[in-house]
């Protein structure tokens, strides 16, 4: 049987691991990127057991993983420093916390191992049913298989008519890395997530060195928003934790979050996958989860099957219920942090006492990904 081809555009998580993924299996891979250089937003990330086993599977764990941080527990505190609910990760399974930067070069390395192409400064532009791909220099290719992994706005997916609905939640973060001092702010190796009014400040230990900050608030909460940080306003939402918000400077980024939905995952010879097919706000921590689960899946289904639209159908509906069910309980999370105080803080604490929804929350963490 002649080799088969893929072209894929991003080399994001989701591209990364379709290339390593697609590549073991005697597949010949071109990964698009359009930046200069590998690149991600300057953040944390958390990988759960769905995402280490997808690590390991494509052979990226243990570079991945290397000086990452295995909290002691998730906390959920009040705008007083309060504790609503404590949950010890060896209740639910282990996660990391990692840069973001370090998680994206373990997979390329990955994939290049397998012997899958990564090219810079390539931008696709456009693809067709038929399995015929554009780059912006004018390049033409054809593939079996194009993997259109180029984010929520993607090009490809909008071409192809795919999108069914595209949502703004109503919020969003400022993202933050920077340096561990130690000190009393934050020594803490327990991820902790504060609550003040509508306003919510995310602590994360990313190893020794790095500490991850996501400072979320609604999208008309000017000032909770504005870069460089307004120290002084989210000092007042966090007075224990206002040297900790004066150390920030000029650093992060915002981002709104927003959720994504298809029509379909694929047409004809291109599949969509990562945020450009089910992009989900942060709430959860399985963006990347879900997105390097479905990438794998995404190889193991058109390995499989040599009937690549029966392969296709047949991913899309192995994988996609428990990324809808990821999604909504995300868009939960999140509507519950809109609620009064007094009633955002006995959800969460119920929220931990219960072992149903603590299920429902954690399904996903759960979850042994098709391929592993």
């Amino acid at each position: 049987m002649a080799r088969r081809h893929a072209e894929i555009s991003g080399a994001g998580f989701a591209g990364l691991t379709a290339a390593a993924a697609l590549a073991q299996r005697g597949w010949s891979v071109r990964v698009h990127e359009r930046a200069g250089s590998l690149r991600t937003a300057g953040a944390g990330i958390f990988i759960f057991e769905n995402g280490l086993k997808v690590l390991r599977a494509i052979g990226a764990y243990d570079e991945a993983v290397a000086g990452g941080h295995q909290a002691p527990a998730r906390e959920t505190r009040d705008a007083r420093g309060r504790l609503l609910a404590r949950l010890n990760t060896s209740q639910d399974g282990r996660v990391y916390t990692v840069v973001r930067q370090q998680l994206l070069e373990a997979v390329a390395q990955a994939a290049r191992r397998a012997g899958a192409e990564i090219v810079m400064n390539s931008e696709v532009v456009s693809a067709t049913p038929r399995g015929e791909l554009t780059l912006a220099s004018g390049e033409r290719a054809t593939a079996d298989l194009i993997v259109a992994a180029d984010g929520v706005n993607s090009r490809i997916r909008d071409a192809l008519g795919l999108l069914k609905s595209r949502v703004t939640m109503g919020d969003g973060a400022i993202r933050v890395l920077m340096p561990r001092r130690g000190d009393a702010v934050d020594s803490a190796d327990e991820i902790v997530e504060h609550w003040s009014g509508k306003r919510r400040l995310l602590y994360v230990p990313c190893g020794k060195p790095w500490l991850y900050l996501a400072l979320t608030t609604l999208l008309d909460d000017t000032a909770g928003q504005a870069l460089p940080l307004d120290a002084r306003t989210w000092g007042a939402s966090f007075p224990h934790l206002r040297p900790l918000l004066e150390r920030i400077g000029t650093l992060g980024r915002w981002d709104p979050f927003e959720t994504i939905h298809l029509r379909t995952w694929s047409s004809g010879r291109v599949a969509v996958v990562g945020d450009a097919a089910h992009a989900q706000a942060p709430n959860l921590g399985q963006g990347g989860g879900c997105a390097m689960m479905n990438a794998l899946g995404l190889a193991v289904a058109v390995d499989q099957d040599p009937d690549l639209g029966s392969a296709l159908r047949r991913w899309e509906a192995r994988e996609r219920p428990l990324t809808e069910h990821t999604q909504r309980v995300s868009r939960l999370y999140g509507a519950v942090g809109r609620w009064p105080e007094r009633l955002r803080s006995f959800t969460f604490n119920l929220a931990g006492r219960s072992h149903w929804l603590l299920e429902q929350r954690m399904r996903t963490a759960h979850h042994s990904p098709t391929g592993t």
